[in-house]
């Protein structure tokens, strides 16, 4: 497989991944928001954890399963870097609310999802690029 179909192939798998992991973090950030009434940020904050713990799962062992892993040795710090790209990508999604809520006042389901779209863009180039590289066969 070319090196080009299959960092396609991973940004498919990706894309699933995300989508469920996109699935937990909406279902869990609806959950706080509408039902516990939780303020949109810390509803936000607490569905983009779990969706994290579980992208982190599921991208090791299947998204780039087929990849050399950079830091596999040393599993807490690919695990470290892996949540950094994360953090970073939640403090960019939260920046993204904070403006499409408060700024351009867009409801907060249409700027979880305009967020939530940016950030898997974000996510996936960041973990390919420090974490995953293609085996040389």
């Amino acid at each position: 497989m070319s090196a080009t179909k299959a960092v396609l192939a991973q940004l498919a798998r990706y894309l699933l991944v995300g989508g469920f992991a996109f699935i937990v973090d909406f279902t869990l950030f609806t959950l706080c928001f509408y039902a516990l009434e939780w303020h949109y940020l810390l509803a936000n904050l607490v569905g983009l954890i779990a969706g994290l713990s579980l992208n982190y799962t599921l991208s090791v062992r299947w998204v780039f399963a087929d990849c050399k892993r950079r830091l596999e040795k040393y599993k807490s710090k690919e695990f470290a870097v892996f949540a950094l790209i994360g953090f970073a990508g939640v403090g960019i999604n939260e920046l993204l609310m904070l403006i499409l809520v408060d700024i351009f006042n867009l409801p907060e389901l249409i700027s979880k999802t305009l967020a939530a779209i940016a950030v898997l863009i974000w996510n996936f180039a960041g973990r390919k690029l420090t974490l995953f590289k293609e085996r040389i066969e």
